[in-house]
């Protein structure tokens, strides 16, 4: 049986890759697709830790090639998510984990319908406002357009299968640890990972 295909997103700001690292230390058997992007890495990021760091002529060949699952252009930079990164895990039986964006979230969606999606929201507006002036990273210029992006973004919402809201970071790690657990319970994934134990006890 293939693994199941994770959908998270989140407005810049809301935590998404900090509750993320923690559920994939908590939950075993889960691949993190690492997407590809075309713009530099910012101060701490690193290649094929955080993104495929590559050039926006490089990007644009692996679309021509057909190399990408989705694909956005994301405040002039290239994002997307590579087939190889994501089908042959979930054949495997692994489940797969994939940051992405409302748009790519769409995209996967239309390919893959029985993926789980899952949106992360910040408690407040000025609890997103400040996280994004904690990073020390960007302009005032910049943070309100990133505000304004964060806004379109949460504005999505309703297309997601569930809704986690990161005020407190422990219990919103274990809400999403949850949604891994109760996916992995359905009588599909138990009938095969038992399936020795219930022809047995059926059998009796």
């Amino acid at each position: 049986m293939n693994g199941t295909l994770y959908i998270v997103a989140a407005p810049s700001g809301a935590g998404k890759s900090s509750i993320v690292n923690a559920v994939l230390k908590r939950i075993p058997d889960v691949a993190l697709s690492i997407s590809y992007t075309s713009r530099a890495p910012r101060p701490g990021e690193r290649h094929a830790q955080h993104y495929h760091f590559i050039s926006k002529d490089a990007f644009e060949a692996m679309i021509a090639d057909g190399q990408f699952f989705e694909y956005a252009l994301v405040h002039g930079d290239y994002k997307g998510t590579a087939r190889n990164s994501v089908l042959p895990q979930l054949e495997k039986g692994l489940d797969v984990l994939l940051e992405i964006d409302w748009q790519g979230a769409r995209q996967v969606r239309q390919q893959i319908p029985e993926a789980k999606s899952l949106f992360i929201l910040p408690p407040s507006t000025q609890a997103l406002e400040t996280r994004m002036r904690h990073r020390g990273q960007d302009t005032e210029a910049v943070i309100a357009q990133r505000l304004a992006a964060a806004r379109e973004e949460m504005s999505h919402v309703g297309e997601f299968d569930y809704v986690v809201v990161n005020e407190n970071f422990d219990q919103a790690v274990q809400e999403v640890t949850s949604i891994f657990s109760a996916q992995r319970l359905q009588y599909p994934r138990q009938a095969e990972r038992h399936k020795a134990l219930i022809e047995q006890l059926l059998s009796e």
